[in-house]
């Protein structure tokens, strides 16, 4: 599909007050775009199933994939399907026992295959935050890196990051360039970029 041949990608949240917006733009070398966005995404605010959009034109008009929760309580461990139409192209799982460490995400494609493990990077700084947050009168005091610095993985090799950019806005570089044989789906790469900003606690 035009636009999802990239390997590194731009991912822009833009501040709304009912919705997540997100603005996906291809990279080529540093964070010089290759072009215009490819992908515009739409989550809805308090929404009881998490449902996200993704769509080809800012007038969304034309939608690409989706992002559809299977249950409506996240009770650990929960799953997010990832369909193209009515196709499923691949589903995105939340390792809760992983995760109680560090965060951490298995893509699966259409065929329910594990293809990638999205992992957070830095255990300590992860095991910071956790003990932080159970003493929250002082949590806010202590300056701890963002979550979102996660690798991918695929058979236990780092083929790609997700880094967080220092700024007021959430702003990502998701680079996949170690994926020679592009065996993760450029979408689902994408869908999971939006996973890890927008389904962390859900």
């Amino acid at each position: 599909m035009e636009g999802f041949d990239a390997d590194r990608y731009l991912v822009d949240q833009l501040v709304r007050p009912i919705a997540n917006l997100y603005r996906i733009t291809p990279l080529a070398a540093g964070e010089t775009p290759t072009g215009p966005p490819v992908v515009y995404v739409r989550q809805k605010k308090l929404a009881i199933r998490e449902d996200i959009r993704f769509y080809a034109d800012e007038q969304e008009t034309e939608e690409l994939f989706q992002i559809k929760a299977r249950n409506i309580l996240d009770l650990g461990g929960s799953r997010y399907d990832v369909y193209a139409g009515e196709k499923q192209i691949g589903a995105l799982e939340h390792q809760f026992k992983a995760s109680l460490l560090r965060s951490t995400w298995r893509v699966r494609d259409a065929a329910n295959q594990e293809v990638a493990v999205a992992r957070e990077r830095s255990l300590p700084l992860a095991i910071a935050r956790r003990v932080i947050d159970f003493v929250p009168d002082i949590g806010g005091l202590i300056p701890i890196p963002p979550l979102h610095n996660f690798d991918l993985l695929i058979e236990d090799k780092v083929i790609g990051t997700m880094n967080r950019k220092f700024q007021l806005r959430d702003r990502y570089v998701l680079d996949i360039s170690g994926d020679h044989e592009r065996r993760l789906d450029r979408r689902l790469a994408i869908a999971l970029a939006i996973g890890l900003d927008t389904l962390q606690n859900r």
